[in-house]
């Protein structure tokens, strides 16, 4: 099976690591695991989604269960569709900003409490290989199609509060941010670019942490007087924001800007994930709300997030998670929230985002290591005299900067993030990591 089992999906190149077949197995062995009997299916526009979502619902239906087939939509919709449909289940066939030949699925439990390798992939994995789908039942189930758009878009709407008319330009990379933003159009005046959905992107790379493909939409918002510019990624999960002047914002600063809206209205706890600047914890508690600190990936974020029961979670890839919608994503209310906040505001953007940005980050920078057990020992010794915990790989804090190194979960690479409160310091220790990283390689 290729290894197609990730941390937090299930993911492959479609026709060789995954297959309609192991598509087919893999349904039943999710009905096996779990005992479910009602599974919401959506699919993303990828050629090949149909084939999979067939496939797939043979499986399951095969094992017994009935599925309600929601058609293609984004993955925000599909796990609102599982919570307001009170499904046992969820599937989301995607492969997110993956390249065309790619294809997945993202499994859910009741709620959208998500499924990740510690939690049932790897139980699923298991079953697969030995195709144990235990008896057969007595009856196959059956399947209903049902369109999520208005209800979805109604329970976004809800969020719309502007002070003033917004332009806002949007990039969709003829994907499902299309689907996503569909009902936004009901509320803000957007102008979109690459709005033909088309599953082989041909515009390019549908990926906003990938800031190359962000050219076009910068381009767009300076030139058309916007008063900011949206990004959405392949299944609309994640969001990238840019100013009125063409800048990308960072996405840590989202959080902090949501967040302070949000404890304006009401106090309640924040998480960010171990990634993010120093600013957010502090504004955070600025504001009146808790912060609490998450690990990276967002099934552990979701799951912190109905321990905690907190309001809304951001994490530095531009997943934004709201209680509102099921503890998950929601890049049309992330939009909206943005779009609420400028509105209110005399300030641009850019302006409203500048006294949040106190320190210097470096970025994510990955580096390729095969010793990263190594390595990561060594940087324990090195930076003994900081503040060490082990969240989320190794981070270490100082009174002037901080870092984070972690191993990739989906591919093989370290993963630094470092700020520090001037531009030197950031620059001299991120280099001094990264030489430790890097070292024989």
């Amino acid at each position: 099976m290729a290894g197609i089992f990730k941390a937090y999906d299930i993911r492959g190149i479609y026709g060789d690591t995954l297959t309609d077949s192991m598509a087919q197995d893999i349904g039943r062995a999710f009905v096996t695991f779990l005992g479910c009997k009602k599974v919401v299916i959506g699919y993303d526009c990828r050629p090949h989604s149909i084939p999979l979502m067939n496939s797939l619902t043979k499986g399951i239906t095969d094992q017994g269960a009935d599925v309600i087939n929601i058609g293609m939509c984004s993955t925000p919709m599909c796990y609102f569709a599982n919570g307001s449909l009170k499904a046992d289940a969820g599937i989301m066939i995607t492969a997110s900003h993956n390249p065309k030949e790619w294809n997945g699925f993202k499994l859910c439990r009741a709620q959208a409490v998500p499924i990740s390798g510690d939690t049932g992939i790897k139980d699923i994995e298991k079953l697969v290989a030995k195709r144990a789908f235990g008896a057969a039942p007595r009856g196959t189930g059956k399947v209903t199609q049902h369109d999520i758009g208005d209800e979805y878009g109604k329970h976004v709407a809800k969020h719309a509060v502007l002070k003033r008319p917004l332009r806002i330009a949007a990039d969709y990379a003829n994907a499902m941010g299309i689907l996503e933003a569909r009902k936004l159009k009901d509320i803000l005046a957007i102008d979109g670019l690459y709005d033909s959905i088309d599953g082989n992107f041909p515009n390019h790379e549908a990926n906003p942490l990938n800031h190359e493909t962000l050219s076009a939409l910068r381009n767009k918002v300076v030139e058309g007087g916007y008063d900011f510019g949206v990004a959405y990624d392949g299944d609309a999960d994640r969001t990238g924001f840019i100013d009125e002047k063409g800048q990308i914002v960072p996405m840590d600063m989202i959080t902090i800007l949501v967040a302070k809206s949000m404890l304006d209205e009401q106090k309640g706890t924040i998480l960010y994930d171990l990634r993010s600047s120093w600013a957010v914890k502090e504004v955070i508690k600025e504001s009146g709300g808790i912060p609490k600190m998450c690990r990276v990936g967002h099934a552990f974020i979701k799951n912190q997030m109905r321990e905690v029961n907190a309001m809304f979670a951001g994490e530095l890839s531009g997943h934004y998670y709201f209680r509102d919608n099921y503890f998950t994503e929601s890049s049309a209310m992330a939009t909206l929230a943005v779009a609420k906040i400028v509105s209110a505001s005399k300030l641009p953007l850019s302006e409203m985002v500048k006294p949040f940005q106190r320190y210097v980050a470096s970025g994510e920078i990955n580096s390729e290591t095969a010793h990263s057990a190594r390595v990561l020992e060594e940087l324990k010794v090195k930076y003994s005299g900081g503040k060490a915990f082990e969240l989320d790989g190794l981070s270490v804090e100082f009174d002037n900067w901080w870092f984070n190194v972690r191993i990739s979960n989906t591919e093989p690479l370290m993963r630094l993030n470092l700020e520090a409160k001037t531009r030197n310091l950031m620059e001299e220790k991120r280099n001094e990591i990264l030489a430790i990283i890097r070292h024989g390689e």
